[in-house]
């Protein structure tokens, strides 16, 4: 029993994950809840809670023959006031109803969930995560996952990327970009030295939780940069693992160890989806914001200081020569083929008196 002035409601909230939404309906008639159901729907789209809701209130209305004319919900929906008039209660009696509604859903969705685990255990998430641990023997379950990629044109505008996934699922509040500062030129493994650096020495000096693996997406050579920065510099313990690709750019291999030995997985396998996606999704992120910056016109070397060198000019000169060193010693010559004489002669008089 409930306040007995509630004479003929419905209740609605909902909650939802990646893949699923979950709805509870409560009937309140005289005082009582008289009828309670929840069901789940599987997302197509990226819905939000209110297009959900709005679609299944008719919908289940209908199914348990209500004949509420006011609906509790937690936010507003799109139905009209002349079909079911809403109330978002926010104190008392009705806010106690729909706090009990949600509890209602917290249960159901427990139960899907442990249901599903028993009929695909496989292709949990938590037995994924089990896999990784015990196939790279971890000391503790990867929750947290974070993965590094470099991107460059031939070494021009290089930047790079992290990637953050928890309990198995990208978490892209928690992706990182990088502009890289002290590397000239196309060096992949300074890059990153740089980048790992930096990313794990703040949260070393904020005190903030560490990954439970590393994963680089590189070979032998990118992990041992990782693992000098990691244990060397900065004295953390953290796992690190390199994803590999074939000639196809294809998620081929996974490394682990010092020295790097190969791990075997089934290609269709869970744990192999899984580390595709990391890969995948680092190696996005990291073009994406390439792009981004490039068209932005955002990059910034010595070179756009020069009056009269410009964007255009710089890329031009940073795709032929590869590093602003390089294109310091290089004679005006070979410049003014470049860029034609009047801006080498420009480049090459701006050099000489910044000696």
């Amino acid at each position: 029993m409930v306040d007995t002035s509630i004479r003929d409601v419905d209740v609605f909230s909902i909650m939802s994950d990646d893949k699923h939404a979950y709805i509870n309906i409560m009937r309140i008639k005289n005082g009582g809840i008289i009828h309670s159901y929840s069901t789940e729907i599987k997302k197509q789209l990226d819905e939000s809670d209110e297009e959900i809701l709005s679609m299944v209130i008719p919908e289940l209305h209908t199914r348990v023959a209500s004949t509420a004319k006011e609906i509790i919900v937690p936010f507003k929906v799109d139905i009209p006031d002349d079909y079911l008039l809403q109330s978002i209660p926010t104190r008392g009696d009705r806010k106690k109803l729909l706090e009990l509604s949600v509890r209602n859903i917290r249960h159901y969705q427990h139960e899907r969930i442990q249901q599903r685990l028993l009929v695909e255990p496989e292709g949990s998430k938590l037995h994924v995560l089990e896999k990784i641990q015990s196939e790279l023997h971890l000391p503790e379950l990867p929750r947290h996952i974070e993965c590094f990629d470099n991107s460059n044109i031939q070494g021009a505008f290089p930047v790079a990327a992290m990637v953050h996934f928890a309990d198995g699922k990208p978490c892209p509040a928690e992706y990182r970009h990088y502009n890289i500062k002290t590397v000239e030129g196309p060096d992949d493994y300074a890059s990153m030295e740089e980048i790992v650096y930096r990313r794990y020495k703040r949260l070393k000096d904020e005190n903030k939780p560490l990954p439970q693996l590393i994963i680089v997406d590189g070979g032998k050579g990118q992990m041992e940069v990782v693992r000098s920065v990691v244990e060397d510099k900065l004295q953390l313990s953290i796992p690190i693992a390199g994803l590999v690709k074939d000639d196809r750019h294809r998620t081929s291999e996974l490394l682990y160890g010092f020295p790097p030995t190969s791990i075997g997985i089934a290609p269709r396998s869970a744990l192999f989806h899984l580390l595709e996606q990391i890969q995948n999704e680092v190696h996005r992120f990291a073009i994406t914001f390439h792009k981004n910056k490039r068209s932005k016109g955002t990059f910034k070397t010595s070179l756009t200081d020069i009056k009269g060198i410009g964007l255009q000019t710089t890329r031009e000169l940073l795709l032929k020569f590869h590093s602003v060193k390089q294109i310091k010693n290089t004679p005006f010559e070979d410049l003014a083929k470049c860029v034609g004489p009047a801006k080498a002669k420009i480049i090459t008089e701006y050099f000489n008196s910044n000696k």
